[in-house]
């Protein structure tokens, strides 16, 4: 029974300790919360007198000593916001909506961070931060008509986009078409190119042809007057390859070796014979001279 006593006697010192402690933290809390609350009406004060640099230093303070100051984040979101330093106003904004317990509060919060989104033209994230404003407070008409008015910005942008896709698209499938047209040009003049040059080939094999290239055809300039010589040639048989020497037979109009030392031989012979008449004349002629007579 004792120690019964003795057991319930000291949780009731220890739940009493814990209470006190409670209270005491309670009171650092309203405290800090109170010098917060002091330090952003001093903000306020001068913000409304231009002195952004003081109103920003105190701001900061007055958010460092509470976290129960939703005012502080939310003032200090607000003159960024005015200042156009937008994403530092949303993070300050964001601060009060995560820090705001009471309902009024947290709707100010997140339809400004509607605002930042429409500034920045997200609009997608604006819908759903004045849809989340809405949650807290229904009956707001300007957060109504800013969710409509992002709606509609909204579906205007994807329009666009859809558009500059569409755009983007048709380019790319004319860059397609322009690339495969030049490269069907450039296979056309290929093959015209190819058939140019095996047409210009047929017809030098045609002409080297016309000009005697298989041995049958004598030269332009020695064809007339020889019908006859190449009516015979025509009728011969074709002998097949013939030895060197033969093959490499006299051109029209012009004589052989052997007919040039045969006609060699028969002016020689003629002018050896003319020679020897000559002779018999220059004797037969010679008149012989009378001696003397003294």
């Amino acid at each position: 029974m004792n120690k019964m006593r003795w057991t319930f006697a000291l949780v009731l010192c220890t739940g009493i300790a814990l209470a006190q402690d409670g209270i005491e933290a309670e009171k650092v809390a309203e405290k800090a919360l109170k010098s917060s609350t002091n330090l952003t009406y001093e903000a306020n004060e001068e913000l409304s007198s231009n002195d952004f640099v003081t109103a920003e230093a105190n701001y900061r303070r007055a958010i460092s000593k509470s976290e129960k100051n939703v005012a502080a984040p939310f003032n200090l979101g607000n003159a960024y916001y005015n200042r156009e330093s937008f994403g530092e106003a949303f993070g300050r904004y964001k601060q009060a909506g995560e820090t705001a317990e009471d309902k009024p509060e947290k709707h100010k919060a997140f339809h400004n961070m509607g605002n930042v989104f429409m500034k920045n033209k997200e609009y997608e994230k604006a819908v759903e931060a004045y849809k989340e404003a809405l949650r807290s407070n229904p009956n707001d008409d300007e957060t109504r008509y800013n969710l409509a008015l992002a709606k509609k910005m909204l579906e205007k942008q994807q329009d666009e986009q859809q558009n500059d896709q569409n755009e983007d698209n048709q380019d790319k499938q004319d860059q397609q078409d322009q690339n495969q047209d030049q490269n069907q040009d450039q296979n056309n003049e290929g093959d015209n190119d190819k058939q140019d040059e095996g047409k210009q080939n047929e017809d030098e094999d045609k002409d080297e042809g016309d000009q005697g290239d298989n041995g049958n055809d004598k030269p332009e300039e020695n064809q007339e007057g020889d019908g006859d010589k190449k009516k015979e040639q025509e009728k011969k048989p074709n002998q097949g390859d013939q030895p060197e020497d033969q093959k490499q037979q006299p051109r029209p109009n012009q004589l052989s070796e052997q007919q040039i030392q045969n006609l060699l031989e028969a002016m020689q012979n003629e002018e050896k014979k003319v020679q020897e008449k000559m002779e018999e004349r220059k004797v037969r002629g010679k008149k012989i001279k009378n001696e003397k007579d003294w």
